[in-house]
């Protein structure tokens, strides 16, 4: 799998910085993880949250 964060030479730091941004969204919010069932970093902590703290509101950012 080719990550595009790892070896490449970017032109400017924001380019950098929103390269990574990018990576991080994607890892964190879509890509799929096989020790946590197939779900997603950012859904397993907000399922764990709510079942934990069910009384507490949320507030939850895009």
């Amino acid at each position: 799998m080719k990550r595009p964060v790892d070896l490449h030479a970017w032109e400017t730091g924001s380019e950098a910085k929103t390269a990574i941004r990018k990576w991080m969204t994607f890892y964190n919010h879509q890509r799929s993880h096989s020790a946590l069932g197939g779900k997603p970093p950012a859904l397993v902590y907000w399922q764990r949250n709510d079942i934990n703290q069910p009384d507490q509101q949320v507030q939850r950012v895009a």
